[in-house]
C-alpha cells in the first residue's frame, strides 16, 4: 500500500474513533460501595447505572451513548468531595448523580456550587438548604418527617424519644420534630446520638427503659440500624412494646438486617416496593430480572433511578447538555417514573407523596397510610424555620 494511501486509511480511522468519542457523553455515579453506608448506596448505584443501561438500549441522550464513570464515596464526605472534584474537572462528566447522607451532599455542595455542575441528589434530608446546583429528589421534610410525625400523632402516641446518628440530617430533623412536639403539647420523652456507623446502644437503650416512650422516632442510617434493632430486642423492647418510626430503613436495609428483627416497626417514605400500578410492577420485574428475583427495591433506589431520566428529559427539552440549561428546564417537567409521573418545582425539589409503611414479616411494607395527594416540597419547615423560603427561578 502506498504511503499517502496509507497515511490517509489512518486518518480515516482516527476521523472515525473521533466522532464515536464524540457521541459518549460521560456522567457521574458517586455513591458509597465501602464502609458503613454500603449497606443502603450500593443498590442506588445499581438503579443509577440500570436506568443508564435503558436509555442507551433505546438510543441514548440527544443521539449521544450515555458513559457512566463510577466512583466510591466510601461512606465519607471529604472522600465524597474529592471525588466529585475527580469526576467534574479530570473526568468532564456532564452532571453527577449521587451522595446519600446530608454530611457527603453538605461536603460535595461547594464543589459542584464552584464548577457550576449539577449533582442528582435522590434522598430523603433535612431540608434547610436550597442550591441552584443541587437537584433534590429525596423528600424534604414536610414530604417525610412532619407527616410521619402527624401519623403518629394522630395515631395516640404522645410521649416521643428520638434516636439518631450524629451528623446533620438526625440534628436538625430532630430540631423540626422538637419544635413540632413542643407546638403540639406533646412530651418529648429523650433524644441521643450515636456516631455514624456506631454499635454500642447500651447506654441509649438504658434511657429509652427509664424515659417509657410511646414511641421511637429514629433518625439512625446505616448498619448502626443493625445493632440498634438487635439490642432493642436483647432488651424486651420488640416492635409491639415499643413501635420505632424510622427515617432511613427501607426493603433492602431490613432484608440485609433480618426481617423478623424489624417486623412490624413502621417507616416513613414517598415509595414502597409494595406501591400499586404498572409502572411500578415493571420497574420492580426489570430491577429484579437483572439484579435477582429476590432483590429488594427501596425508596433511595427509585430516586436515582428517576433522577436519571429527569436528566435525560431535561437535555433534550433544552437541547443542551450544559448544567445552567438542564436545571431550568428540568423544572416543572413532568416524566414518568416508578411513582407515576412526577416534576420537580421551581425550588428544584421533586413534588410527591408522603407514605407510611409498617414491615410485615416477609420484607415488604404495608401502606398504612399517604397523603391526599403530591405534596409541594418546602426546604424550610416553617415551625422550625419561621419566614424562611426557597427561589431558585
Amino acid at each position: 500500500m502506498a504511503f499517502h494511501t496509507l497515511f490517509g486509511a489512518l486518518a480515516a480511522s482516527t476521523m472515525l474513533t473521533c466522532a464515536a468519542q464524540a457521541e459518549d457523553t460521560k456522567v457521574g455515579v458517586l455513591q458509597s460501595l465501602s464502609g458503613t453506608m454500603a449497606i443502603s448506596e450500593v443498590t442506588v448505584k445499581n438503579a443509577e447505572l440500570m436506568a443508564i443501561d435503558e436509555i442507551n438500549a433505546a438510543g441514548g441522550v440527544m443521539g449521544n451513548k450515555i458513559v457512566p464513570v463510577v466512583e466510591d464515596g466510601a461512606s465519607d464526605p471529604a472522600i465524597f468531595a474529592q471525588k466529585a472534584t475527580k469526576l467534574i474537572t479530570d473526568d468532564k462528566v456532564a452532571t453527577v448523580f449521587g451522595g446519600w447522607t446530608s454530611a457527603s451532599r453538605k461536603a460535595m455542595l461547594p464543589v459542584f456550587e464552584r464548577t457550576k455542575n449539577l449533582l442528582w441528589y435522590p434522598v430523603q434530608f433535612e431540608g434547610n438548604e436550597c442550591s441552584p446546583n443541587i437537584m433534590y429528589s429525596g423528600a424534604q421534610p414536610n414530604q417525610q418527617i412532619v407527616p410521619s410525625y402527624d401519623w403518629a400523632k394522630a395515631k395516640g402516641y404522645k410521649k416521643m424519644f428520638l434516636v439518631g446518628s450524629d451528623y446533620v440530617f438526625p440534628r436538625t430533623a430532630n430540631l423540626i420534630l422538637k419544635k413540632h412536639i413542643a407546638k403540639d403539647g406533646l412530651t418529648m420523652a429523650g433524644e441521643e446520638y450515636v456516631p455514624l456507623g456506631g454499635t454500642d446502644f447500651s447506654a441509649v437503650i438504658a434511657k429509652i427503659q427509664a424515659a417509657k416512650p410511646e414511641i421511637i422516632m429514629s433518625t439512625l442510617n446505616g448498619d448502626s440500624n443493625v445493632s440498634f434493632f438487635k439490642q432493642l430486642a436483647a432488651a424486651g423492647l420488640t416492635s409491639e412494646k415499643l413501635p420505632v418510626m424510622s427515617f432511613s430503613i427501607g426493603e433492602q436495609e431490613a432484608k440485609a438486617m433480618g426481617t423478623e428483627l424489624v417486623k412490624d416497626s413502621f417507616a416513613g417514605w414517598n415509595y414502597f416496593q409494595s406501591l400499586p400500578g404498572e409502572a411500578n410492577a415493571k420497574f420492580v420485574k426489570d430491577y429484579q430480572a437483572k439484579f435477582g428475583a429476590d432483590a429488594a427495591i427501596t425508596d433511595p433506589m427509585v430516586h436515582g433511578y428517576l433522577d436519571v431520566y429527569a436528566w435525560k428529559a431535561a437535555v433534550e427539552k433544552a437541547g443542551s447538555f450544559d448544567p445552567d440549561k438542564v436545571r431550568a428546564a428540568a423544572v416543572g417537567l413532568k416524566f414518568p417514573s416508578p411513582m407515576g409521573d412526577v416534576e420537580f418545582a421551581a425550588n428544584q425539589s421533586l413534588v410527591q407523596p408522603a407514605l407510611v409503611g409498617k414491615l410485615k414479616a416477609d420484607g415488604q411494607f404495608e401502606i398504612v397510610w399517604q397523603s391526599e395527594g403530591a405534596i409541594q416540597p418546602d426546604p424550610y419547615d416553617p415551625v422550625a424555620f419561621p419566614g424562611k423560603s426557597c427561589k431558585l427561578h
